[in-house]
């Protein structure tokens, strides 16, 4: 998987550059194939070396948001956030390493921040997700659910984040105690795509 980094040239030179490219290239392939450990290998030397390129913490933000470290995922993608001029893309993934952290507030920050920009309906609906989430962490169900089922309407040809949505949707209802309307909408994504995480149980179950 090829990586383009055009700011690399000014921060290194253009033969440093073409060889941080190409390990950069490497990582994301690494990424892309689900080898986590690898991809962090390669990439915690590059932002050793060159601190100020976007593109390496967003991708060491993501794989180590994969592994499972919050935290240092977090001060990545903060990272990434600053040096791209106040990007949103990624805003969903690090509202996850919030939510992971207890750090609520900043949960909130985070997808005002993404609703207000509305830089895809996908990311959009990812950020609502978590924000959902986070609610419900705090025991704020009735509100997570006003939240995730605000304005939402199963398309007749549903993309994976309206079936994500519908999910996230259901299981809140299951666990406020609203099973009927956790079950349709746990069938609505099984007739949509039958292999969909355990809608299809979690229908008839």
């Amino acid at each position: 998987m090829k990586v383009h980094a055009p700011g690399l040239v000014d921060l290194v030179g253009v033969t440093r550059a073409a060889r941080l490219e190409e390990r950069l290239s490497e990582a994301a392939t690494a990424y892309a194939r689900e080898r986590y450990p690898d991809a962090r290998r390669l990439l915690a030397p590059i932002v050793t070396e060159v601190p100020d390129l976007a593109e390496a913490r967003e991708l060491y933000g993501l794989t180590l948001y994969r592994l499972g470290r919050w935290k240092d995922a977090a001060r990545e993608l903060d990272a990434f956030v600053e040096l791209s001029g106040g990007s949103t893309e990624q805003h969903p993934v690090l509202a996850d390493c919030r939510r992971a952290l207890g750090q609520y507030s900043k949960v909130d920050e985070l997808w005002e921040e993404l609703r207000s920009t509305s830089p895809s309906g996908e990311l959009v609906v990812e950020g609502r997700i978590v924000a959902a989430g986070a609610l419900a962490d705090q025991g704020r169900l009735a509100e997570a659910i006003a939240l995730l089922g605000k304005g939402f309407r199963m398309p007749k040809r549903p993309m994976e984040h309206h079936l994500r949505r519908a999910y996230a949707l259901a299981d809140l209802y299951e666990r406020s105690g609203d099973v009927p309307q956790a079950r349709t909408l746990f069938v609505l994504v099984a007739r949509a795509e039958p292999g969909f995480l355990d809608a299809a149980e979690r229908a008839t179950g």
